[in-house]
């Protein structure tokens, strides 16, 4: 296997040059973690999840007008993106109680919200990814007044859009973490929903029983994540009915970063 330039290496992707100017890869890592890099672990067949279903997502976004970097799945484990600026802010639509924000407001996790809430973290391991205002995002240059307005249209119209999709399949959508990329074309910019959506980036829930879908099953050593995920695949439509994911598909090869 020929070795391909490595852009960029997170906890759970990693970004090659892509095959034409403009483009990326993305490539799914079955690497586990939480707490910024605190707990980590590998589990197999997770990467495989994680990008089948989010390519799921992303194209039925792409389909009803949400602009996103996505352009195909390549296979098991990568994707052909559009190579984006991304801005630093990790934005959270919350629509019930959970996480760090039942442990802020002393919410019992699990209520209603009266209302989705949006939330903006400051994308920096160093800094534990820190909340921050719309004052702060201004302050420092990391987006503009308008970029924010247009964050907050594609997160409700993402929110919306997810919330009916998984009630649809018996899942609760509880809250969901999306990034947003500068894409530019010409002289031309366009906000657009970048990085991934799947059981790494959302809390979901199931209906009836309120079981966790998610990556809550790794944070708190609940175990069965890979067979949570599986679930949330076999409800979409993405696999059949007793297929497991394989960690199949190319084998991270490492390489060094540009200078």
């Amino acid at each position: 296997m020929s070795r391909r330039r490595r852009i960029y290496e997170g906890k759970a992707k990693v970004l090659y040059e892509g095959p034409e100017p403009g483009t990326l890869i993305q490539h799914f890592k079955d690497d586990a973690t939480a707490f910024n890099n605190k707990k980590h672990d590998v589990i197999d067949g997770k990467g495989v999840l994680n990008n089948r279903i989010s390519e799921y997502v992303f194209l039925k976004l792409n389909e009803i007008g949400v602009p996103t970097h996505f352009i195909k799945r390549l296979n098991m484990r990568e994707q052909l993106i559009r190579e984006v600026e991304i801005i630093p802010l990790e934005v959270v639509v919350r629509n019930v109680a959970a996480g760090s924000l039942s442990t802020r407001l002393g919410i019992e996790e699990g209520t209603q919200l009266p209302r989705s809430i949006i939330e903006f973290y400051y994308k920096n391991d160093q800094l534990n990814d820190p909340m921050v205002s719309e004052e702060h995002i201004t302050a420092f240059g990391w987006a503009t007044t308008q970029e924010i307005d247009d964050i907050i249209a594609l997160a409700i119209r993402v929110n919306d859009f997810l919330s009916g999709l998984f009630l649809g399949v018996g899942i609760r959508l509880v809250d969901f973490k999306m990034e947003c990329g500068r894409l530019w074309e010409n002289d031309m910019m366009r906000i657009v929903v970048a990085d991934e959506i799947s059981p790494d980036s959302c809390r979901l829930w199931d209906i009836k029983s309120n079981d966790k879908l998610d990556k809550d099953r790794f944070r708190r050593d609940m175990g069965g994540l890979v067979e949570a995920y599986s679930e949330v695949a076999r409800r979409l439509g993405i696999i059949s009915e007793g297929e497991r994911a394989q960690p199949a598909g190319p084998v991270l090869v490492k390489s060094e970063p540009e200078k």
